[in-house]
Order: C-alpha cells, then structure tokens, then sequence
C-alpha cells in the first residue's frame, strides 16, 4: 500500500484545478469518517476516497475507464482499483459496488458536492452549520447542483439500507470533520 503523501503525489499528478483536489480532499476525509464509525481502516478508506477521480480531470470521457492505468503506475492492487472504479457504476462503470466501503463511496461522492454547493449557499459559507432540511430542500430542487444526481445518491442509500435524513446527516458530519 502506498503512503497517503505518495497517494496525494499520485492525485495531483493528473488534477491541478483547485476545485478537483479540493473535492478529492472532501471525500478523503468523509471516507475516513465513516470508516471510523463502522469498525473500518480510515487510512484504506480515505486514500480511496482521495483517488476516486484521478482520471476525471484529464480524462473525463474515460472516467473510471483510465483509472485502473494511473493507479496500476502508483503501485495500488486490483481490489484498491476496483473500489475506486466501482463509485462509477451505472454511469461509466460496470463495477457494481458490494463491499461497505464502495457502498458509502458511491452514496456519498455526489452528496459531497451537493452539501458543498449548499455550503456555499449560506452566509457561513460552511457545512459546520448545516441542518439536513437544507440538504433536503436543495436536494429537491433539480436544478440546484444540477450536476449532482438525486438518482445516484438515492441508489446509493438504498444500498446502505439508510434513508436520506440518515445518509445525508453523517454525510454532512463527516465533512465537518475535513472542511477546507
């Protein structure tokens, strides 16, 4: 397994735009979050949470097509590859998410970026503050965060077997926990 400092290396090797590795960093500290709530490695957890787009700003039309390359190249294995590809499914992967940890990387990688665009909504400008009726509010409103979709972050709960309230209340803790 590499370091989290080689993993980082790795990422911004293929992302330079802030918003990119900002967004990486989010999910990164999610993913720690809920590693550590369910009796999960946070390190494991959170360097896929890190990686999990590191083909999306120099590839866009290979998402998760030419990740299993670059990871290969940083000297992470087939089950680290297939978690990162698998938060993809039914959008540019065939990687059906099975383990906990891929179940919660697809429930919550869209989330974090509709949560974020919330965030950026209040006077705040932070999720410390974040109730889940906002979340809830936005999340109904299709054409705010437009690129995030409801349809993803719905599966991805049913998943989990949580409802909403539940997926998007430990989501928006989890990024208290790593807020930029």
């Amino acid at each position: 397994m590499i370091t989290r400092e080689e993993a980082f290396a790795l990422l911004t090797t293929y992302n330079k735009e802030e918003f990119h590795i900002k967004h990486a960093l989010t999910v990164e500290g999610t993913m720690r979050y809920f590693a550590e709530k369910l009796g999960y490695d946070p390190e494991y957890w959170g360097l896929v949470g890190l990686l999990h787009d590191i083909d999306f700003e120099m590839y866009p039309d290979e998402h998760c097509q030419k990740a299993p390359e670059l990871l290969k190249e940083g000297g992470l294995d087939e089950d680290f590859i297939r978690s990162v590809c698998s938060h993809g499914y039914g959008i540019c992967s065939d990687i059906e998410p099975t383990h906990q940890m891929e179940k919660v990387l697809f429930a919550t990688d869209e989330l974090t970026g509709l949560i974020g665009a919330c965030a950026l909504m209040r006077p705040s400008k932070s999720v410390q503050d974040m109730e889940v009726k906002s979340v809830k509010k936005k999340f109904k409103d299709k054409k705010f965060a437009a690129g995030c979709s409801r349809d993803v972050i719905r599966q991805g709960a049913e998943m989990l077997g949580w409802e909403l309230d539940e997926l998007f209340q430990e989501t928006i803790l989890a990024m208290r926990t790593c807020e930029q």
